[in-house]
């Protein structure tokens, strides 16, 4: 399994039809933070999309920084986004190519921690896990499977451990 840093922050999806950017929350009557919004349009006018894609992609990420969750400080005194999935067309893309997708866009990704088993990562959280972005104590990891796996239904399987799950 691949594990990244689990980011306390807002859930954000960046779409981009091919002509226009629209941004939405988890779902489409999630409420996003004015603060937010303005970075969202200055992080990703639709030019810089264009310029990357010939077609529909989604971005995911987190909204995350000061007044977004209880510790939304800890990351940074405003708000951005931090990338953490790609979808383009129908494909996710793979781990190194949401990096590259993070790097053109000039947008950071979720930080990447290890790489083992489902208990190195229980056992790496319940220790209580340092956040790659300050002195203190990270939300959880998000693992996903080194070569992806979906269930049945299509869904991915991925998991999150989370801190909170161990106090």
């Amino acid at each position: 399994w691949d594990f990244t840093e689990k980011v306390d922050g807002t859930n954000i999806r960046i779409i981009w039809d091919g002509e226009a950017v629209a941004f939405g929350g988890r779902t489409d009557n999630a409420q996003i933070p004015a603060p937010l919004v303005a970075a969202l349009i200055e992080m990703f006018p639709a030019e810089k999309l264009k310029a990357q894609f010939d077609g529909p992609a989604v971005l995911y990420g987190e909204g995350y920084g000061a007044k977004i969750q209880k510790g939304g400080g800890n990351y940074r005194a405003d708000q951005s986004f931090v990338l953490f999935d790609v979808r383009v067309g129908g494909w996710w893309l793979q781990r190194l190519d949401v990096h590259d997708v993070g790097y053109r866009l000039e947008v950071e990704v979720v930080p990447s921690i290890a790489r083992g088993t489902l208990a190195d990562a229980i056992k790496m959280v319940r220790g209580g896990l340092r956040s790659q972005w300050g002195v203190f104590d990270a939300e959880g990891i998000v693992a996903r499977p080194v070569i992806e796996l979906v269930a049945r239904s299509g869904h991915r399987i991925i998991t999150k451990i989370k801190a909170r799950d161990f106090a």
